[in-house]
């Protein structure tokens, strides 16, 4: 079988210089090409921003450390139509990672039924639809996010009465609001993983004290975990609400609710972090049904 391209970005392979943990990319990429070394199959990173790939060397395609692409979404969507009209297989396919672009299908999520926090799906952040979300949403705290965006890049946290940010520290064009929980910084961000539609392990990140930021590059501890009661159940009901499925690939990402129900905060499905070395089994047993998701497609 041809190589498999794993999709990297020259900011943060093979290592982000402000990260405590040397080649944090890296790593992943060692795990998974451990994983699908039995089957003869070699995973080779692939800038993805740099021209002239030929993406039929590859029999698939998986943008998983593509971190930056919010940044450069023409640059990336034009890599997807190459993929695509190459012989490789995009894994997840380019309809998904479309619409998973936008985080405007939380609000369709919740459309279908979902377990997502009431969200407020807008063009522009002015101060008068921003301030006006507070009554809208029945909330004295809010979170503004961008639609396309990733590690909490132009996020702002507003309580009412504050005032509203500056236009840089706000997200550049449409944007999502929703009520803040309180749950982040109580008790963190729950995520499950999926492979091929099985779960694979679960985390929890939590912020450090004085953030609600739930990434690890803003001070976050994360720590492999049994799925508490009801999180699966939360998670399988997004995915049974969820376009592509069964999905190569998901990162279901939960916050409890003010009444001790779980919130779908993000749905991943482009390039989630996979966690494996949380997955308690020394990212072996993450990484090996992964590959096997994966070599299922192909």
């Amino acid at each position: 079988m041809k190589p498999i391209a794993l999709l990297v970005t020259h900011d943060y392979y093979p290592s982000r210089p402000d990260r405590a943990e040397p080649d944090y990319a890296h790593k992943q990429l060692v795990l998974l090409q451990e994983a699908f070394a039995p089957s003869g199959v070699t995973i080779e990173p692939v800038f993805w921003q740099d021209d002239g790939t030929d993406w039929s060397r590859f029999s698939a395609v998986l943008p998983l450390l593509a971190w930056n692409y919010p940044q450069a979404t023409d640059t990336f969507l034009q890599r997807i139509i190459e993929i695509e009209a190459s012989d490789a297989r995009l894994l997840n396919d380019g309809a998904v990672i479309r619409a998973n672009m936008d985080k405007g299908y939380l609000a369709e999520l919740e459309r279908r039924g979902a377990p997502v926090p009431p969200t407020l799906a807008i063009d522009a952040c002015s101060s008068d639809v921003i301030l006006a979300s507070f009554d809208q949403l029945q909330t004295e705290e809010i979170i503004i996010k961008p639609r396309i965006g990733a590690g909490a890049w132009r996020q702002a946290r507003l309580k009412r009465g504050e005032p509203v940010p500056n236009a840089e520290l706000l997200p550049p064009a449409a944007a999502l609001i929703q009520p803040f929980l309180p749950a982040v910084t109580e008790e963190g961000e729950l995520s499950l993983l999926y492979f091929g539609g099985r779960f694979s392990h679960a985390l929890i990140k939590r912020p450090k004290a004085g953030d609600y930021r739930t990434q690890g590059q803003h001070g976050a501890v994360e720590t492999g975990i049994d799925a508490p009661k009801g999180a699966l159940e939360a998670a399988e009901a997004v995915l049974a609400k969820a376009d592509g499925t069964p999905l190569t690939y998901a990162r279901v990402d939960l916050v409890r609710g003010s009444d001790g129900n779980w919130l779908l905060m993000e749905l991943e499905l482009i390039e989630p972090w996979l966690y494996l070395a949380l997955d308690r089994q020394g990212g072996k047993h993450g990484a090996n049904l992964f590959a096997q998701a994966v070599l299922e497609q192909l």
